[in-house]
């Protein structure tokens, strides 16, 4: 088979890396990939968002799978694109991809289908807006863009100053663009919080093993918002009871809603749960693969990729017996020393072959470039060092053992990453 990628960072890298292990794949391609992923596929400089491009490639090679790892292009509707050409794609088409894309559709789909989630209000006006943190709120308080803004369109806030000022930043200031022009006001949760990704057919569903994010940028959850600082896999707070839970109230009822709503999902639901005193709640949906969590469910996963990636799109996903290692993963991200905000690249990588050949060891390059035959830092968040453990503790402990054997000017990381798990 010949597979096509589309997407250029860390998740797109993990999902390359495990393509590869197929014994049915004898080609990759990704669009637009980067510097480490070039090293198991050949990487093409067509952009994510350049649809009839990417359905001109996958047609003039004859590709026979295109996975889509990123949630612009599928919120945008290649999945429709590819489909039209008659091309075997795996990802939601644009009308279920929404689940993602409009954070006020998936909140009154909740609503609507009775699956657990914070109280909220949908404001298409920011004098309403306003109004409400007035007469009603209770802080702390949530503020959601309802589009995609790079996993950093959430605002938590503690006065209504701070709130009134957020309804500025996203609704009228537009720091996220069009997707500020509605906004969510949402009750603040509190609890651990959880990420289980899902392969879903459009009808039947099969959860992944749980992982945790840390989106903050620095230690002890300090500092702004990133799209993702460092993962665990598994999460020692999802219990056997919670996933029995979650199966019957939150994950069939989603696929099912979906169905119910003409929106088949077929492809990855991401749930981001919130384990609270009144039981998991639903925090927020995604159309895709985590990134970072990819970085630690992909490496756990014992089932061919393309096997199941295929079921999705056949509607046989009932058939597959989904599988991981009874292990632990821990993602450490390199990142450029001033992420989120601003930070210099270019600068040359050292180490990356001391991963070469180290069982259950790996370095995902998210923002990477292959300059002059060198690899050098090309992004913010640079790289997703990832270890396997018999135990959390162990995964984490030879992740950053890891990050030693890895250098480049301005390097910087959280040194606190699956802290929560000695608390567990």
């Amino acid at each position: 088979m010949k597979v096509l990628i589309i997407g250029s960072g860390g998740r797109e890298h993990a999902i390359a890396w495990k393509v590869a292990k197929s014994p049915k794949v004898e080609k990759i391609y990704c669009a637009p990939g980067n510097g480490g992923i070039s090293q198991v596929a050949e990487c093409v400089p067509i952009g994510a968002m350049e649809f009839d491009k990417l359905a001109a490639f996958a047609k003039e090679k004859e590709i026979d799978l295109t996975i889509v790892g990123m949630d612009d292009p599928l919120v945008g509707g290649v999945v429709d694109v590819f489909e039209k050409e008659g091309l075997r794609v795996f990802g939601p088409r644009k009308n279920a991809a929404i689940l993602e894309g409009s954070k006020a559709f998936s909140k009154d789909l909740m609503k609507k289908y009775h699956i657990p989630t914070a109280a909220y209000e949908n404001f298409d006006n920011p004098e309403a807006a306003i109004a409400y943190l007035k007469e009603k709120a209770e802080f702390p308080i949530v503020l959601k863009a309802d589009g995609l803004a790079l996993g950093k369109g959430v605002l938590i806030c503690n006065t209504l100053e701070e709130a009134e000022e957020g309804v500025k930043t996203i609704m009228l200031d537009k720091k996220f663009g069009s997707a500020g022009n509605t906004l969510v006001i949402e009750e603040f949760m509190t609890g651990r919080e959880v990420s289980v990704l899902s392969f879903v057919d459009g009808k039947t569903i099969k959860t992944m093993t749980s992982a945790q994010d840390h989106k903050r940028a620095k230690d002890g959850d300090q500092g702004l918002n990133t799209g993702g600082m460092g993962t665990f896999s598994p999460s020692p707070f999802y219990t056997k009871e919670i996933d029995e839970f979650c199966q019957k109230n939150i994950y069939q009822p989603t696929v099912d809603a979906m169905a119910a709503e003409g929106r088949e999902f077929k492809g990855i639901i991401f749930f981001g749960l919130m384990l609270t005193e009144k039981g998991p709640k639903v925090l927020e949906y995604n159309a895709r693969f985590g990134d970072p969590e990819a970085q630690v469910v992909i490496p756990r996963m014992k089932n061919d990729m393309v096997e199941v990636c295929e079921a999705c799109i056949d509607g046989t996903l009932d058939q597959i017996n989904l599988e991981f290692e009874d292990n632990a993963a821990v993602c450490v991200v390199l990142a450029s020393d001033g992420y989120p905000v601003s930070y210099e690249k270019g600068f040359p990588i050292e180490g990356l072959e001391n991963f070469e050949g180290k069982e259950g060891y790996y370095v995902f390059h998210a923002g990477t470039a292959l300059k002059d035959g060198k690899i050098v830092t090309n992004g913010g968040r640079v790289l997703g060092v990832t270890a396997k453990g018999a135990t959390l503790k162990e995964a984490r402990k030879n992740a950053y053992a890891a990050t030693e054997w890895i250098q480049f000017e301005n390097k910087y990381m959280r040194h606190d990453i699956g802290k929560a798990i000695d608390e567990a």
